[in-house]
């Protein structure tokens, strides 16, 4: 009698030293998403989240893709039974961007192949994107006949503006990786065989950052993205305050002071 081997976690959560790093694990489907992935991808950032010793993360996929987006095999099930879409963007894809963007630590995305839809929203939603030159992306939505959700109408005019935004959206292609660099969609751009390397460099070096600091410029921006200046400039001073209160201020200045390198703990 054969025993079928159990399915391998849909996304596997590591932490090495302070960095957490988040890996979407069906390479056999390009890592779309079905549900167990983005519950457990949910689960996972609320987990680097919650964690006082995670102080970076680092999102990124296992073979040839970093994310494709939904997983249309499981959508068109749905389809037939008559499941609206709407649950898996209220239940998934809003907290899973939230939790993203959200983070009050550094997110940084390794695009290590083609990333598209919503995972392509979700690599947006990331502070900082370290991109194979293989990565090629697509912002898919209108191509199945659907709008842009996982954040893609919010994220990607603040980084290509908003007449790109729509020309990217209204006629969804396949962007070179090169291409996708130039115009800001990528932080960086890498040989695909360093993009670990380099994508871990990056993660470990704002995990030993002051991580106090990082959250509350994270939170600035966000405010200030839809808010007046007068209204953003009251949040500055609350965040200010927040992080003149934290140690690491105070480790900062004393280094300074004294020409010698700080050390953060990362610590309110």
């Amino acid at each position: 009698m054969s025993t079928s081997s159990p399915r391998p976690e849909p996304v596997v959560y590591a932490v090495d030293g302070a960095v957490a790093t988040i890996t979407f694990n069906r390479p056999e489907a390009m890592n779309a998403l079905d549900d167990a992935t983005k519950d457990a991808l949910l689960a996972a950032l609320r987990r680097a989240a919650a964690d006082s010793a995670v102080r970076a993360v680092l999102l990124t996929g296992a073979g040839k893709a970093f994310c494709v987006g939904q997983d249309l095999r499981e959508h068109a099930g749905k389809l037939a039974s008559g499941e609206p879409i709407s649950n898996t963007v209220e239940q998934h894809y809003n907290p899973i961007t939230l939790a993203l963007a959200g983070m009050p630590k550094p997110v940084v995305a390794a695009i290590n192949g083609v990333v598209a839809g919503a995972g392509a929203g979700f690599a947006l939603a990331c502070d900082l994107r370290i991109a194979a030159d293989t990565a090629k992306m697509n912002l898919a939505f209108a191509g199945v006949a659907l709008s842009a959700d996982s954040g893609a109408s919010w994220t990607l005019q603040r980084l290509v503006g908003q007449a790109r935004a729509l020309e990217l959206l209204l006629m969804p292609e396949t962007i070179p990786a090169s291409r996708a660099h130039e115009l800001g969609l990528y932080t960086e751009l890498v040989p695909a065989e360093k993009l670990a390397e380099r994508a871990r460099e990056v993660a470990e070096k704002l995990a030993a950052g002051p991580t106090v600091a990082y959250a509350s410029i994270k939170e600035s921006v966000a405010y200030g993205a839809a808010h007046t200046l007068a209204e953003t400039l009251e949040v500055e001073d609350a965040m200010q305050q927040r992080c003149a209160a934290a140690p690491d201020h105070r480790v900062a200045v004393e280094a300074f002071l004294t020409k010698q390198a700080p050390v953060f703990t990362g610590q309110p």
